[in-house]
């Protein structure tokens, strides 16, 4: 049985799940900026560990009457890293499951040849979001 969560990672967690599910259908942002709108904006890297292991810490969160959000799946798919672009998965198929639940809400997900460009970093995948179009980013308004 894994180690209980301290309170202070519960609550880091529960803040970037309750603010990911203020992310309008068909809007994505990215990282950082969840890690700015919890005032942690020196923790891009772990919302994303905070999303990728969401089974593990949500039955230590509690579903009150106040906070029913966590009561519908997680839109961790709205996420995406500040280039615009779908950071790899475990596996292709985990890739093209984002990509799915994306163009599901009718956001384009552009599919980029890096060939033809210079070689992006190991952790982007071929997906591209318009940040312009599609994001979401409310601490600039």
């Amino acid at each position: 049985m894994p180690k209980h969560p301290s309170e202070e990672q519960l609550a880091f967690h529960y803040a970037v799940y309750a603010k990911v599910c203020e992310i309008p259908y068909g809007h994505v942002t990215s990282y950082g900026c969840i890690a700015k709108l919890i005032d942690c904006p020196e923790r891009p890297r772990q919302v994303g560990m905070s999303l990728k292991y969401r089974d593990k810490y949500l039955p230590y969160l509690t579903n009150d009457e106040q906070m029913p959000l966590f009561k519908e799946e997680i839109p961790w798919w709205r996420v995406i890293n500040s280039q615009g672009i779908i950071s790899k998965r475990e596996t292709v198929q985990a890739e093209k499951r984002q990509v799915e639940r994306l163009r599901s809400e009718n956001v384009d997900v552009e599919e980029r040849d890096w060939t033809a460009a210079s070689t992006p970093p190991s952790s982007w995948t071929k997906y591209h979001v318009d940040f312009a179009k599609y994001g979401w980013f409310p601490e600039e308004h």
